[in-house]
């Protein structure tokens, strides 16, 4: 399964990532609202946000992909790797 997680700090970028696949995930992480953002984002099975270290515009934008895309959306607010691991169970 891929995921695609949006927000998050940029050290634990690694620990996001085997969090992931330690679960048997596949994880692309965009830290910020960027260049092509909605690109990135690809059509993932699922889509994460980590609302508290995330601008409102990638925000909005995410939550218009997941809508049109039909992707599975989750928000939280804080951004740890336990967070992480919680959602992708």
């Amino acid at each position: 399964m891929c995921v695609t997680l949006i927000g998050g700090m940029d050290r634990l970028k690694k620990d996001y990532i085997a969090a992931a696949k330690d679960r048997g995930h596949d994880l692309r992480w965009i830290s910020r609202n960027e260049r092509n953002f909605v690109d990135k984002i690809g059509n993932p099975d699922a889509l994460i946000v980590f609302t508290n270290k995330v601008s409102h515009e990638a925000k909005r934008k995410a939550v218009q992909v997941a809508r049109t895309r039909n992707i599975p959306l989750r928000m939280i607010h804080s951004c740890g790797v336990s967070s992480l691991r919680e959602c992708l169970e």
